[in-house]
C-alpha cells in the first residue's frame, strides 16, 4: 500500500479531516499528517518516510499486539499506553493494519 492509498483509506471514514499540525515543532525536518475524528488523533504518520502508520489502540490488547506480531512496536513519540506504531511490510497485511486503523477511529470516534 501507498501514501496515497492509504491516505484516501482514512478519508474515507466517516468525517474525518486531516491536518499537518507539527510542522512548526520539526522546523521541516519532516511532515507528520494527522488524521481526527471529533477533533481527535487516531492515527499520523510521517509523509516523507511511510515505513509505519501509528495508532490508537486499547490498552488491554497492546502488549498481546506487541507479542504476536514484529510489525507491532511502541509508537513514534506517543503515549505507549494508548498507542502503537505498526511497520508495513512485516508479519502483517495491509488489510490487517487496515483493521488496526479502522479499530483506532472506532475507539476515538467513541
Amino acid at each position: 500500500m501507498n501514501v496515497e492509498e492509504f491516505r484516501d483509506y482514512c478519508l474515507s471514514l466517516p468525517d474525518v479531516t486531516e491536518a499537518t499540525p507539527f510542522e512548526k515543532f520539526s522546523r521541516g525536518k519532516y511532515t507528520i499528517l494527522v488524521f481526527y475524528i471529533n477533533s481527535h488523533m487516531f492515527c499520523y504518520f510521517n509523509i516523507d518516510d511511510f515505513s509505519q502508520v501509528t495508532v490508537k489502540c486499547d490498552p488491554a490488547r497492546i502488549v498481546e499486539l506487541k507479542e504476536a506480531y514484529q510489525a507491532v512496536s511502541d509508537p513514534y513519540n506517543g503515549n505507549k499506553k494508548h498507542w502503537i506504531s505498526v511497520h508495513w511490510g512485516q508479519d502483517l497485511t495491509d488489510d490487517e493494519i487496515l483493521a488496526l486503523v479502522k479499530d483506532s477511529y472506532n475507539l476515538v470516534s467513541s
